[in-house]
């Protein structure tokens, strides 16, 4: 048989026996003998895995032939040569679409906190620095439209050089501050009532940081049913502006509406969206027409029953002491014993009760002090089975005769086994105080060393040890639990209980624990002079 003359073109570089390439202009031209067979640029990746895998499976060349000549590697070669013989020359031109890979770093959450960031103004470095982010990875965020970047409006920015110059100027018209002429002046009218808050940019205004506290003051009921507590006002403010103003003055530890005098009136007006706060005599007013006919009574009912709503567990306890407010005037007042001052003052008594943490629930105030269990009879117990939420039903009671609808705490001033008797038998109502006159001391052999978990977690140990006592006469006395706390000193603290459905230890911690309430007492002392008197205006009070 005659063997075929092996002719290569003139230039080609020879692959296998018959098999030869060209490269001429960027392009690759492939030749069996003489003959041209395929042809493509050399940037054409796919057609050229397509070609030299077809030569391969055809037998016209070998592996290595394709991997001497162009250089690449055996892996490469062989997946080509697989993938030709699965699905043809076809499958080296399929697009595949590239899955997203979902963002690692910009998150929904991280990419809302970006814009709000960029929109108040910050440079993108100072925002990439807030969100502990790279600088590079955030432009490229904003780039690819992840991240929209709106422009900043070129407002300009008042200063409080500048609006102090100004108040000042617009004194000459309706009085310091007073920018919002016309408005004013359709309220002074009657043609229009309660202005709308509008906001400005402006740096450096004097208590601003209390704008971060707004939610805190509506999450804790500061808007609570104002509606249906209070009428309208007629005039410039509005009664929402009012209770805002007086939440920032609590805030801002501006105790007394007097002290409002001494405060920049335009920059308190900025914090309201309005151009200043009211004069003090007009706040005044507006205090006389919140508090008209019990709204304000009402309102704090309102206030009170979402609190106890809102943390029922906290609800079940509840702590009860008075607190005395001074009175350093010359009028003949009843006096009061200041247990603080560890003297007999004049002053009024009011009557707080708070919950399991120490938070303020509501409060008595009586000019004329009864005294603790009068007041708990007549007024705190009545409200409290009204309003304490989840208390156990009839049924519940008649099954369990050792369950109760809820504790009061108090201190020595509430002992009393007719009280403790009278609120287990007609209510279950379950009471904790301190003993007065316990007899005397027990065996420290009975004192056991127990673990303790407080209100707020902390766990402590005490030396406790617990009995059943009788206490009062046999007509009016009752059996309590007696538990006692073994001191380092050997003192012994007698603890009385109506409580029979709960452990020694968590008897003991919610009575200790109520030093939360006098803890209570004196930061509102400090901080918020609840002992202040509201008035110094007199009324004739029956029987005194």
């Amino acid at each position: 048989m005659q063997e075929i003359l092996p002719l290569i073109p003139a230039g080609a570089t020879q692959i296998s026996e018959n098999l030869s390439v060209v490269c001429q202009d960027d392009r690759w031209t492939y030749f069996h003998g003489c003959l041209p067979v395929y042809s493509h640029q050399s940037q054409e990746k796919n057609s050229f895995r397509m070609i030299t895998s077809s030569f391969i499976s055809e037998g016209v060349c070998r592996n290595i032939d394709i991997q001497t000549v162009f250089n690449v590697t055996k892996k490469s070669v062989l997946r080509g040569v697989a993938k030709f013989k699965e699905g043809g020359s076809g499958v080296f031109f399929k697009f595949v679409k590239k899955k997203k890979r979902a963002a690692k770093v910009f998150t929904q959450e991280k990419i809302k906190e970006a814009e709000e960031l960029l929109s108040c103004g910050f440079t993108r470095g100072e925002t990439a620095k807030k969100l502990c982010t790279k600088y590079d990875t955030l432009n490229k965020a904003i780039s690819s439209g992840r991240v929209v970047h709106r422009k900043v409006s070129c407002e300009k920015v008042s200063d409080k050089s500048e609006r102090s110059q100004r108040d000042n100027d617009e004194s000459v018209v309706l009085g310091i501050a007073c920018g919002r002429v016309e408005e004013r002046t359709l309220a002074a009218f009657g043609i229009i009532n309660s202005v709308e808050s509008c906001f400005e940019r402006c740096n450096d205004v004097s208590f601003g940081g209390v704008l971060t506290a707004l939610v805190a003051l509506e999450a804790n009921g500061l808007y609570n049913k104002l509606n249906e507590c209070f009428a309208e006002f007629k005039g410039y403010y509005s009664v929402v502006q009012v209770i805002t103003l007086l939440g920032f003055m609590a805030l801002c530890r501006i105790k007394t509406v007097e002290s409002l005098r001494w405060q920049p009136p335009g920059e308190l007006g900025k914090l309201l969206g309005l151009d200043r706060v009211p004069e003090v005599r007009c706040l005044r007013e507006k205090l006389d027409s919140l508090s008209a006919d019990g709204a304000a009574e009402k309102w704090g009912e309102l206030l009170s029953r979402k609190w106890l709503n809102d943390n029922p567990d906290l609800a079940g306890v509840l702590y009860v002491d008075g607190h005395v407010r001074l009175y350093g005037g010359h009028e003949n007042l009843p006096k009061q014993y200041v247990s603080r001052e560890r003297l007999c003052l004049k002053g009024v008594m009011d009557f707080w009760v708070n919950d399991k943490l120490g938070q303020p629930l509501f409060v008595v105030r009586r000019d004329v002090n009864p005294g603790m269990l009068e007041v708990l009879r007549n007024e705190i117990v009545p409200r409290l089975l009204k309003e304490v939420p989840n208390q156990p039903s009839e049924e519940m009671l008649s099954a369990n005769k050792l369950l109760h609808r809820f504790i009061i705490v108090f201190d020595r001033e509430g002992y009393s086994p007719e009280f403790f008797k009278e609120m287990w038998e007609k209510y279950r109502i379950a009471c904790i105080t301190y003993r007065k006159y316990p007899k005397e001391d027990w065996k420290e052999t009975e004192f056991e060393e127990t673990k303790v978990t407080l209100a707020n977690g902390e766990e402590t140990s005490m030396l406790l040890a617990e009995r059943g006592s009788f206490i009062g006469d046999k007509k009016e006395g009752l059996w309590v639990r007696e538990i006692r706390k073994l001191t380092e000193s050997k003192h012994q603290t007698s603890i009385v209980s109506t409580v029979f459905a709960l452990p020694n230890m968590l008897v003991a911690a919610l009575m200790f624990a109520r030093w939360c309430q006098e803890n209570f007492f004196n930061y509102m002392m400090k901080h918020y002079a609840i002992d202040l008197l509201n008035e110094y205006g007199k009324k004739s009070v029956p029987d005194t």
